[in-house]
């Protein structure tokens, strides 16, 4: 029976940071660490996500800590908001489900060179526009279909090749982190079911949480760093929310599949099958790192293609003078290679974010030149009728989470459940008096993203700050959402 938890089960290390001793189980090999607020542990304790970040701890290789982030809820396996690196050389794993089956979902910001008054006039206009141009739903394909020889050039080159295509500029490379392609991807390792599923939906948004926002910037908290990022009060910035769509969901359900066959001869055991892994050295393992890297690339190919889209919109319907330009674009569920200084050691570990965004401090020579000093943008969407933010990366972060901060305000409420409990039109119509214009044809997808359906982002990001994972730069409102079914 799964134990039932309660604060005491939790030592508090201070008001943002709780832990779950090593001691608690004993086949946990490190303790668990969980960044959230006394308050906070009311919308956690109903699902299985501590359970499962537990279950984490137990990982071959796994160092110092399991983390979960002040998003976290129940996902596959892993909680999403969990972060753990496991050491290559240390026996460490890599995992599909601390990945996630939307392999590389993330949050791209673009920045536009003019106000909120200014863009007002158009502000319908456009959103219509870019609500035509940037298909979303269950499956939805674009105006883009690329056959097999064509999509392995993507699967290898990502971002970058859709450049050499002539979407984009370089600018939306030089600020997305990875610059839109890891090196190690090897489309071979892609199925033929997937690069199927994926073949024409480069450059559509999806369904679910996914959307894209038109958005001002409300609050300016620190003026240097929002100065670096191009930032200012009342700007008009552009989010966009997505990941790999069907192709990466193959690609995960292909290699988990795999390793669910093999499990029992690396002689795991595994305290939940959804936690199945292989070896990081083993073939297996190579294969899966290779086909997710590639399905990485895709995502970026595709928020790159959304960015294209959205600017060409700007153009067509505000002017073509309008700058849209791309202030960073960040991961959420990725597996990366990367090196930590662990008890005064330089270790090369696979990092799993899962529901989980990297936000490195300054000094790390990952980032683009132009945010050295200060430490990459770190981006946190709330929801369609909240608020979203941008914080930055500090050094406090590096050693306290690996350089990781959350990727949202985090659900407290299954889709099921918001969809019994909000009125999808009155919700429309509750946005749209508050003065958030809504491009959708879905009133049952709008009830599942309701704002009730998820924590508060600002007390999610007042955790984040106080816990220095990251510090709030910026603070932005939606003017238009455009979301899927």
């Amino acid at each position: 029976m799964a134990h039932e938890f309660s604060l005491k089960d939790l030592i508090k290390i201070d008001e943002n940071i709780y832990e779950i001793p090593k001691s608690f189980r004993s086949d946990m090999r490190v303790p668990a660490r969980i960044f959230m607020n006394a308050q906070m542990f009311a919308d956690i304790k109903g699902d299985r996500s501590l359970e499962q970040l537990v279950n984490v701890a137990t990982l071959p290789g796994i160092q110092k800590y399991a983390f979960a982030m002040p998003d976290m809820h129940q996902g596959y396996g892993f909680p999403i908001g969990g972060v753990a690196a496991t050491a290559i050389n240390q026996g460490g794993v890599i995992s599909p489900g601390g990945i996630g089956y939307d392999i590389n979902c993330g949050v791209r910001l673009l920045a536009v060179n003019m106000s909120a008054d200014e863009l007002a006039p158009y502000l319908s206009e456009l959103a219509t526009r870019i609500f035509h141009k940037v298909p979303s739903g269950v499956g939805k394909g674009g105006k883009l279909d690329f056959k097999a020889g064509a999509l392995d050039k993507i699967l290898r080159d990502g971002a970058q090749h859709m450049l050499k295509l002539g979407y984009g500029n370089e600018g939306d490379l030089e600020f997305c982190e990875e610059r839109g392609r890891l090196d190690n991807a090897d489309p071979s390792m892609v199925s033929e079911q997937a690069k199927k599923r994926g073949a024409d939906q480069l450059g559509t948004l999806g369904s679910g949480n996914h959307f894209l926002e038109i958005q001002k910037v409300d609050e300016i908290f620190d003026e240097n760093v929002a100065r670096v990022f191009g930032l200012e009060k009342n700007q008009v910035t552009v989010m966009i929310h997505c990941g790999s769509r069907g192709l990466g969901h193959q690609t995960c359900t292909d290699y988990v599949r795999t390793m669910m066959h093999k499990v029992n001869q690396w002689g795991y055991v595994l305290p939940d099958r959804e936690l199945v892994c292989a070896p990081f050295t083993s073939k297996e393992g190579q294969e899966y790192f290779a086909a997710m890297s590639a399905a990485a690339n895709f995502a970026w190919a595709n928020r790159h293609m959304i960015g294209h889209w959205v600017r060409e919109a700007f153009h067509e319907v505000v002017g073509q003078s309008i700058q849209v330009r791309t202030v960073y674009d960040v991961s959420h569920n990725i597996g990366k290679l990367e090196t930590h200084m662990i008890d005064d050691k330089l270790v090369d570990v696979v990092m799993h974010r899962k529901g989980a965004t990297r936000a490195f401090g300054p000094g790390r020579p990952e980032l683009p030149a132009l945010y050295r000093n200060v430490g990459q943008p770190v981006l946190i969407p709330g929801t369609m009728g909240t608020s979203s933010y941008v914080l930055v990366g500090t050094q406090e972060g590096m050693d306290a989470s690996f350089g990781s901060s959350c990727h949202g305000a985090g659900r407290k409420m299954s889709r099921t459940q918001a969809k019994h409990t909000v009125h999808g039109a009155q919700l429309r119509k509750e946005l749209e008096q508050a003065g958030i214009m809504i491009r959708s044809n879905s009133d049952p997808g709008l009830a599942e993203e309701a704002p009730v359906a998820y924590k508060d982002i600002d007390t999610v990001v007042s955790v984040v700050d106080g816990a220095k994972l990251a510090r709030k730069v910026a603070r932005v409102l939606p003017l238009a959402v455009i979301k899927g079914d």
